[in-house]
């Protein structure tokens, strides 16, 4: 594969462009965080209530396999580290791979924070400008990490794109798509497949061919009475939008192609995960199954109204996942599932977000004490401080 170290220098992102509003950071509070937390637990619980079987839980602790075990702790650690290895890569070297993994463990913290068509990108954005300002490769714009941001997503879109005909023609071969869901819910779950797929293709056709499409679009729509209030701030995000487009255009094919197989590795350690975990009490299970099933489930969740998918995608491993093994295997491995994929990613952010507040903390009172340009700071005489060297990068 060519290095791609010398392909990142032939066009590298820009700083955000001079005079350009700075939106200030999305709003978080505890109860955003809460309340999802809760429903999920709440779900596992009324799920395990009809489900729950002694007898099946024996079982299962006689035939669990730490090995399976192990490799789906494995799968947590290879998630974490191939996004971050992605956002080092898409920043140019900009971020270093410690700092990109924080901006990643940011990400999917800020991602179980608001429903999965919204993702949790600007509060990311945010955190990682922020984290950069103590940084020795220099300060980020916010918008700069927005382009990456974009770039990301349209990485994930482009690998959605692809899995809808991978999980349909799968669906010829075996049962990707449960009986139990009837005639109907088969070709509701075809029709929602096969409509996600034309949208994802149509949003990276309109960011990386067309950005203009979008414009008129939002152009028209923001001219309806009761909208039109939001136009000037539309019109400016746009833009925005376009600029960023343009620096995505400019990038040759094997950043898109080394981004891409980054992209791979992140949903691929996301998908076996569960299968791992399946296999861990059902050793002879279909792992071609559950991996397709795993996979649509994964697209049906994208579009569930509720933060990290919480609530509606516990009932959706036991519509896919509940059939492959015994009925009261289904909540502890349903447990110990979003436990890995979503309970420690809510720890790890609060833990990478508050790591970050002290550092920055820290930082500022260093400025404090000896000045930006290495000067003792002024005193608090009407003497002024010198000025500050413009950050690096």
């Amino acid at each position: 594969m060519p290095d791609p170290s010398s392909t990142l220098q032939e066009a590298p992102v820009p700083e955000a462009q001079a005079g350009e509003q700075v939106p200030s950071p999305p709003p978080f509070s505890w109860l955003s965080l809460l309340w999802p937390l809760l429903l999920s637990l709440g779900v596992l619980l009324v799920i395990g209530y009809f489900t729950f079987s002694p007898d099946d839980f024996v079982l299962m602790l006689d035939t669990l396999d730490p090995v399976m075990i192990g490799l789906a702790l494995a799968m947590v650690v290879l998630r974490v580290l191939f996004g971050g290895w992605r956002l080092h890569f898409v920043s140019h070297g900009r971020l270093d791979f410690m700092a990109a993994t924080r901006g990643q463990l940011a990400w999917d913290f800020a991602s179980n924070m608001t429903p999965s068509l919204v993702g949790g990108a600007p509060l990311a954005a945010f955190y990682i400008a922020r984290d950069s300002k103590s940084s020795r490769r220099g300060a980020v714009a916010v918008g700069e990490v927005g382009a990456w941001m974009l770039f990301v997503m349209i990485l994930d879109q482009i690998w959605f794109a692809l899995s809808v005909p991978l999980v349909l023609t799968a669906t010829v071969f075996i049962e990707v798509i449960p009986a139990s869901l009837g005639r109907v819910g088969f070709w509701t779950t075809v029709t929602y497949l096969l409509g996600f797929m034309l949208w994802t293709t149509v949003f990276a056709y309109a960011t990386l061919v067309r950005p203009e499409l979008l414009d008129r679009f939002t152009r028209f729509v923001f001219r309806i009475k009761g909208l039109r209030r939001f136009r000037e701030r539309v019109t400016r995000e746009m833009q925005q939008y376009q600029r960023r487009a343009r620096i995505l255009r400019s990038q040759p094919p094997v950043f898109y192609l080394y981004g891409f197989l980054l992209t791979l590795g992140t949903w691929l350690a996301r998908y076996f995960l569960i299968v791992f975990i399946v296999w861990s009490v059902v050793p002879d299970v279909d792992v071609l199954l559950a991996f397709f099933r795993t996979a649509a489930l994964t697209l049906s969740s994208l579009i569930l109204p509720t933060p990290g998918g919480a609530g509606g995608i516990e009932g959706l491993y036991v519509l896919f996942l509940g059939p492959l093994m015994a009925k009261g295997m289904v909540v502890p491995t349903l447990l110990v599932w979003r436990i890995l994929g979503y309970y420690i990613f809510l720890f790890f952010g609060v833990f990478v977000t508050t790591h970050t507040v002290h550092k920055t903390l820290r930082f500022r009172r260093r400025q404090a004490r000896l000045g930006t340009n290495g000067h003792p700071a002024a005193e608090k005489t009407g003497a002024e401080a010198p000025p500050a060297d413009p950050p690096a990068g």
